[in-house]
């Protein structure tokens, strides 16, 4: 499985690339002097474009591992190794390429579906760092020749974590009523009316719910130990 490293991250790195390059367009287009809150509305043709290119991005995360395995553990360790090189890929071509996030704690509209995800961009980074060693943990023991089986437990466990992360994300916007309509100016009429923000007051991210991204992680990192125990235990 090592093997295939090289090829596959050459391959999120250039999905990471195309993804920069998208957003370095609609930068130039809505955001000239610099991208930030709160979000320029956009026609609802070009939303619904971006969410649709989300979907297809996590089909172009899960296709590379589906061909080259039918292991559903392997296949589910690809998408890590995917998701986390493209995510860091990502946002170092942006820095790359407009000298963007200024810091670590520059907030970032993270994605779209099924509702907007908005955090300092660290967050996604650190999750993204641990994913890659999650699956670096799955290609070892599986390169050793060794059965790995993830407890039922191991999995509640990393499930939960995820789910509380993805949470963390989409809180704050979800208590302020930011959603992804929120996103669409009124398409002009041939009277030449002016679109508008559907929302009265724009949407600028408050406070980031560190708790429940900490408590993710936690879980998250509960299920990394049982699943390495576990894998011990079997050993001996």
């Amino acid at each position: 499985m090592f093997s295939l490293l090289p090829w596959m991250a050459i391959f999120f790195l250039a999905m990471a690339f195309l993804e920069s390059a998208v957003v370095v367009y609609l930068r130039a287009l809505y955001y000239p002097g610099g991208f930030g809150f709160p979000i320029i509305p956009m026609s609802k043709g070009l939303v619904r474009t971006e969410l649709w290119r989300e979907v297809a991005t996590l089909v172009m995360l899960l296709a590379p591992g589906a061909m080259v395995t039918r292991s559903a553990l392997e296949r589910f360790a690809w998408f890590c190794f995917g998701f986390g090189v493209w995510d860091l890929g990502y946002y170092f071509w942006l820095k790359l390429l407009l000298d963007w996030p200024a810091s670590w704690q520059t907030w970032d509209l993270l994605f779209l579906v099924p509702f907007p995800w908005v955090g300092p961009v660290w967050a996604p980074c650190l999750i993204a760092l641990g994913l890659i060693i999650l699956s670096m943990y799955v290609f070892h023991i599986r390169n050793t020749g060794s059965d790995l089986q993830i407890p039922r437990s191991a999995w509640s466990l990393l499930i939960i974590g995820a789910l509380l992360m993805i949470c963390s994300f989409m809180l704050d916007p979800m208590m302020h009523g930011f959603n992804g309509s929120d996103m669409m100016y009124e398409m002009p009429t041939e009277q030449g009316t002016v679109g508008r923000n559907t929302r009265e007051m724009p949407y600028v991210p408050f406070q980031f719910p560190w708790a429940w991204y900490l408590a993710g992680w936690l879980f998250a990192f509960a299920g990394m130990i049982l699943l390495m125990r576990s894998h011990s235990a079997s050993r001996s």
